[in-house]
């Protein structure tokens, strides 16, 4: 498999693109390499610009349900954009999406629209601290909550991915209003509020976290949370950016029966184009400018084509309820996963909640960020490269999740546990050396 287009587009972008690329973790720094540069994309597969096929597991990093350019969505976008592609005025279609995101996840009762999940998380910050008049905000160590100030300290995902502890550019004071915390430890969160408890806004969390790679929350971990946050008067603000309408209609929270004051959303309810969202219940969304003091705009929020994109898929995913279908899937993958695993003699732990998954190389349960960051990312690396090489496109990250979409097939997943099973057996994975294809 050759990439010459791939490798000359890369090398103009170097010149003229930070690193390369608009988003960190997609210039394979973690796995070594150059990054594919695709093309196209059509429900489970993506073409490069060399034209090699791809079975593709990163799906827009969770936001492709549906699979790639579903003609649903397609659809829905040609016409939206054909009436006007920005109008910075409310439309009917706004409200249309504002009273599905209500009717399904549990806490909302109130949502305002903007364009990204960093944007959401950060307002919802603000808004926890305008409404408890506190200043701290709790996340978890390996919890990645979009690139806003403050967010950063030992954080997930591109964070993890690069190494970086923080970010230069955020100031020690900002970031010192930001309390860590391990996920899964209810004690350290008890320590916390015993001796800050009156100063903490909100803890932020994933219900099911994901920017660690995949981590389930330990059984009633989470009622325990909210419970020790109400006693102290602070609020519980869930990150749904990946996992609303990923884990279930209702988000994480509906999996989980555990309610938040406020939650974030983004990816899936945008379609694949940039759209997110925040909110909550009512008495608090009520602050919100105009209607209140705390003040956030965006002349794009609530574009009319993100917007016809993420009705489209909400209305394809209520009409057809994949839910169930994903959950078999998933357990058929990450079964599989682990049969071929044992078989080449490689530990593997492989962390699945409905149609997300990690595959972390470590032979210990990996139930928080440092257990997590124990894996051997240099065999990663090696098994990276080798699905890729054989047209299998996984995320270039130890610390990141592999998704199903509605257009995996059981022939697909066949086709995933073949080559996972050659990739095993390869020499550099079997060593735990490293290996850019």
């Amino acid at each position: 498999m050759t990439r010459d287009n791939s490798a000359r587009l890369f090398a103009e972008a170097q010149r003229l693109i930070p690193g390369g690329v608009n988003s960190p973790v997609r210039a394979y720094g973690a796995v070594g390499g150059e990054p594919v540069v695709l093309a196209r994309g059509a429900g489970s597969r993506v073409w490069d610009v060399d034209g090699n096929e791809y079975l593709d597991y990163v799906c827009s990093w969770g936001a492709l349900l549906l699979g790639h350019a579903h003609p649903a969505v397609v659809r829905a976008v040609c016409d939206a954009a054909a009436r006007g592609t920005s109008f910075g005025a409310l439309t009917a279609a706004e409200v249309e999406l504002a009273a599905l995101l209500c009717e399904a996840v549990p806490c909302l009762e109130m949502v305002r629209l903007v364009s990204s999940g960093t944007e959401a998380v950060m307002s919802a910050i603000r808004l926890a601290r305008a409404a408890t008049g506190r200043p701290l905000v709790v996340k978890f160590a390996g919890g990645y909550h979009g690139h806003s100030d403050g967010l950063l300290a030992r954080a997930g995902s591109g964070i993890a991915t690069q190494g970086i502890p923080g970010s230069p550019g955020v100031p020690e004071q900002y970031a010192a209003l930001t309390l860590t915390i391990p996920f899964n430890d209810v004690e350290a969160l008890a320590r916390v509020l015993r001796e800050r408890g009156g100063e903490v806004a909100c803890l932020i969390g994933e219900p099911v976290p994901a920017n660690m790679g995949v981590v389930p929350p330990a059984e009633r971990y989470w009622p325990r949370v909210r419970r020790m946050l109400s006693e102290v008067g602070a609020l519980l603000i869930f990150d749904e950016v990946i996992t609303g309408f990923r884990l279930g209609w209702q988000g994480g929270q509906g999996l989980l029966g555990v309610t938040p004051d406020l939650c974030t959303l983004g990816k899936i309810v945008g379609g694949g184009l940039p759209l997110g969202a925040y909110g909550g219940r009512a008495d608090l969304m009520r602050l919100v400018a105009p209607e209140g003091p705390v003040y956030q705009a965006g002349t794009l929020s609530g574009n009319p084509v993100a917007v016809a994109a993420g009705l489209a898929t909400l209305s394809q995913i209520r009409d057809t309820n994949p839910y169930p279908e994903l959950e078999r899937r998933g357990e058929r993958l990450a079964a599989g996963l682990r049969d071929v695993a044992r078989e080449a003699g490689v530990p593997v732990q492989v962390n699945r909640a409905g149609s997300m998954l990690t595959v972390f190389f470590s032979d210990q349960p990996v139930t928080d960020y440092a257990s997590a960051s124990r894996s051997q990312t240099v065999r990663y690396a090696a098994f990276f490269h080798a699905c890729l090489q054989a047209g299998l496109m996984l995320a270039p990250s130890q610390y990141e999740a592999a998704f199903l979409s509605t257009a995996h097939t059981a022939n697909d997943l066949e086709q995933t546990l073949q080559v996972a099973r050659s990739a095993f057996r390869h020499g550099a994975v079997r060593r735990g050396a490293a290996a850019t294809g």
